[in-house]
């Protein structure tokens, strides 16, 4: 029983990377897996992985189109699993973000880890210096905590 439920979770995993975009390296290694927004646009994110486990500080590393910076910048949030904040910051763009082609960014959240339930979400914001709402977009990760 153990085994068929390892081998169906197996398939489970590899149908969802196809779906979701696992990029891979020569060497075989994930480069980024590419999101999709709420929106439908694309976020390439290196770290950390949907549903990966995360500890602070959790490096933040990935690409995202140079119209989802203001200043070369972005807002990043942290919550629990009740959407209370723990952390925020802002992703950093590694280039030129002044163009519609992806811009490597990176950021670093420092956090206490939830003594409540062990599962939360990383919030990637497109930065909106307008306010409107029609320029609003977000990826949420859904993550889990160490122990």
């Amino acid at each position: 029983m153990r085994k068929t439920v390892t081998i169906i979770a197996f398939f489970i995993v590899i149908v969802l990377a196809g779906f979701i975009g696992i990029k891979e390296l020569e060497n075989g290694e994930p480069a980024y897996i590419e999101y999709q927004t709420e929106r439908g646009k694309t976020i390439r994110l290196y770290t950390p992985q949907a549903n990966g486990t995360i500890k602070s500080p959790l490096v933040i590393k990935g690409e995202a189109r140079g119209n989802w910076f203001f200043e070369a910048s972005f807002p990043i949030t942290l919550v629990d699993w009740d959407g209370l904040i723990i952390a925020e910051s802002y992703a950093t763009a590694e280039g030129d973000w002044m163009t519609t082609e992806f811009v490597p960014f990176t950021a670093t959240l420092e956090f206490k880890k939830p003594t409540y339930k062990n599962n939360g979400a990383l919030i990637l914001q497109k930065d909106n210096p307008s306010g409107l709402p029609e320029h609003d977009d977000a990826l949420e990760i859904p993550i889990f905590f160490s122990e």
